[in-house]
């Protein structure tokens, strides 16, 4: 290129375009970063194609894990379920599975998220609400009835107590029969993004870290292909952070887990090519794809070139992907259709494993059938009809993506630094670093918002006067929780509670000596121990988390 003849069309360029008028649009990402109106070679000329990006399933996998992309396997397509009593859960599961999911992903009532059985004084009006209500094996089994464990990926969105859930699913798959070997699913279990963003915390950091270590230790060993986390920004997100923070916080919490299984003596090798990362996939749709990308290229060289794994599965980051729940309007909600399919082709275009898409009527109440059906064939029809998947990492080349990818690198190294500077994930988490950071975030997103440098269609434009709102809506029947503490009081009172009494005071003495926990829950689970139960004695020894407020 002769960079001389360059500059001055650039020059030229630049001065037209100075010459147009404002329309009051800013000009940058979601996350607030400029956008450049024209982006060239100039713009990746410092870029190395075989050290920056390589070929698909090459070091360090920013262009993708796997050498032929989506043309070997489509990623596996998910719905988010789960309401009500376990049997509308399971009806809803039978139902998603006829019409093409490939994996089940299971949503928590607001009781089981936060460590409460449903005849709790905590869970009144809660039980079934926005999940489904599991309180013992008995609700498990329930709720994957008919449905062989075997044969599922399962994925299960859940924290505080999700040893304690995990530890029902195996006990469901020993009365199918199912070898453990075989399961193959994902725990959410990231409490370290509970503490930053989502806030269904219990414990405080570190014995929560302990619980998590023992269930990555036990999973190694006993559940080979089960994710035992899932590290997620996805919440981060959710919370207002920017699209930089996303990525650099949620590979930060991944790097702590890594690190303190390694404290643990585990072998890196053994277990790192099972940890897993969920991502958001929000509005700005360049800006997804170079997330993605950056997100890859950062963890391989953390693992190869930090950690010392010499396993390449170990230098894979493999995640999940979801639409942003936070985007979805209440006004005019059909128009989440369109924001959820351009949402869930920046992820497939990102090289996601597997994906998650948003109902329409999810701002108003849990999905109803149809919404759910068309948020799966929306997956369907970018799958097969678009022709995105023939090609891996298509937008490779692109001066403005791999601009972007490469900015996002720099800038989530610069973040890794401002967290070791003070000490690291819990310390930050406890100075309040984090919240603090986000909160900033989101507090300048919505001023643009208000100012109307950011139209979202809909809410501060193109506004519909006396707009009504017309579509079906699910509702849960305050049925659900009588029936939930009926079964859960004739379940207490037919186990036999002298063995649940000696299966508790184990869990107990097991937390005060060290021992691996996961044995003990999945003991405590056959004998009908309920996951209240088992939170509540490990309260003693571990104590419970309160936040400092930050302003």
């Amino acid at each position: 290129m002769d960079k001389e003849l360059y500059q001055k069309q650039l020059d030229a360029y630049n001065e037209k375009v100075s010459k147009n008028k404002n329309t009051g649009i800013k000009y940058t990402t979601v996350s607030g970063e400029p956008v450049q109106v024209l982006y060239s070679p100039h713009d990746v000329e410092k870029i190395d194609f075989h050290k920056d990006i390589n070929f698909p399933g090459e070091y360090p996998f920013t262009r993708g894990i796997h050498p032929t992309g989506y043309r070997g396997k489509i990623w596996t397509m998910r719905q988010f379920a789960g309401f009500g009593s376990p049997e509308d859960t399971n009806e809803r599961f039978k139902y998603l599975l006829k019409n093409g999911q490939t994996g089940l992903s299971v949503a928590f009532d607001l009781p089981t998220l936060m460590g409460w059985d449903s005849d709790s004084p905590y869970s009144e009006g809660e039980v079934g609400i926005c999940g489904v209500s599991i309180s013992s094996l008995k609700d498990m089994e329930t709720l994957f009835h008919g449905i062989p464990l075997e044969k599922v990926s399962t994925s299960m969105t859940i924290n505080s107590p999700a040893a304690m859930i995990f530890a029902f699913y195996l006990a469901v798959a020993q009365k199918q029969g199912v070898n453990f070997k075989d399961l193959r699913g994902t725990l959410q279990n990231d409490i370290l993004k509970e503490y930053i963003a989502q806030k269904e915390y219990i414990y405080p950091p570190n014995p929560s870290m302990r619980i998590i270590v023992d269930m990555i230790e036990y999973c190694t060993k006993e559940v080979p292909q089960w994710n035992p986390v899932s590290v997620s920004g996805y919440h981060i997100r959710e919370a207002g952070s920017t699209a930089v923070q996303e990525l650099a916080y949620t590979l930060a919490d991944g790097f702590a887990y890594i690190e303190a299984c390694i404290e643990r003596g585990m072998d890196i090798d053994e277990f790192a090519p099972r940890i897993s990362f969920f991502f958001n996939s929000h509005l700005d749709f360049f800006e997804e794809i170079a997330k993605f990308r950056a997100a890859r290229k950062i963890y391989a060289h953390r693992m190869k070139e930090v950690y010392g794994a010499k396993n390449p599965r170990s230098w894979w980051l493999r995640f999940h992907t979801q639409t942003a729940g936070c985007t979805l309007t209440a006004q005019q909600p059909e128009n989440n259709i369109v924001r959820t399919a351009f949402q869930a082709l920046a992820a497939v275009m990102g090289g996601t494993q597997s994906l998650h898409t948003n109902s329409m009527d999810e701002t108003l109440a849990l999905p109803s059938e149809k919404a759910v059906k068309i948020a799966l064939r929306t997956q369907q029809l970018i799958a097969y009809e678009t022709g995105v998947a023939n090609s891996v990492d298509p937008l490779a080349g692109s001066y403005l993506v791999e601009s972007m990818t490469e900015k996002m690198v720099e800038q989530a190294n610069a973040i890794f630094d401002e967290i070791a500077a003070i000490g690291g994930v819990i310390p930050a988490i406890e100075a309040g670093y984090f919240q603090k950071q986000i909160s900033d975030a989101a507090y300048r997103y919505q001023q643009e918002v208000d100012k109307k440098e950011k139209i979202i269609v809909g809410v501060n434009d193109f506004i519909e006067k006396d707009e009504k709102v017309d579509i079906p809506i699910l509702t849960v029947s305050p049925e659900v929780e009588k029936l939930q503490k009926q079964r859960l009081s004739e379940l207490k009172a037919s186990r036999d509670n002298l063995k649940v009494e000696e299966c508790l005071s184990g869990i107990n003495q097991a937390a005060i000596d060290g021992n691996n926990l996961m044995p003990l829950f999945i003991d405590a689970a056959r004998n009908y121990v309920t996951m209240g139960e088992m939170i509540q004695v490990l309260k003693e020894p571990f104590g419970i988390y309160q936040e400092e407020a930050v302003f």
